[in-house]
């Protein structure tokens, strides 16, 4: 259960630190939740957003499916997220950090 934790609040970091990021840019209202989305809007701002999007956008998919029984087909989250993915997943949610604390600070 604690590695299922691990996948939803790296997506959460990896979504809050880029709301940040765009909020720094004078962005008054950041709406969603997706990665994905998240690099696009500031990637607008600054093209290392696009590349680094890439990768990150696989934290999108811990978003649901990690907090409910149902959220994959044919299987249970338990049984799909591993431990030693789970540590991809903080190494993920700490570059997207570190990139935004690199451009606002």
């Amino acid at each position: 259960m604690v590695t299922l934790l691990i996948y939803f609040l790296s997506q959460q970091v990896g979504e809050k630190a880029l709301k940040a990021y765009l909020c720094a840019q004078g962005e008054e209202v950041v709406l969603g939740h997706s990665i994905g989305r998240l690099c696009e809007a500031a990637g607008t701002y600054h093209p290392l957003f696009l590349q680094k999007g890439r990768r990150w956008i696989i934290l999108d998919s811990y978003y649901i499916p990690t907090r409910y029984p149902n959220g994959l087909l044919e299987s249970i989250p338990a049984r799909v997220y591993t431990e030693e993915a789970a540590r991809s997943a903080i190494a993920l949610a700490q570059e997207v950090v570190e990139v935004v604390e690199s451009m606002i600070l």
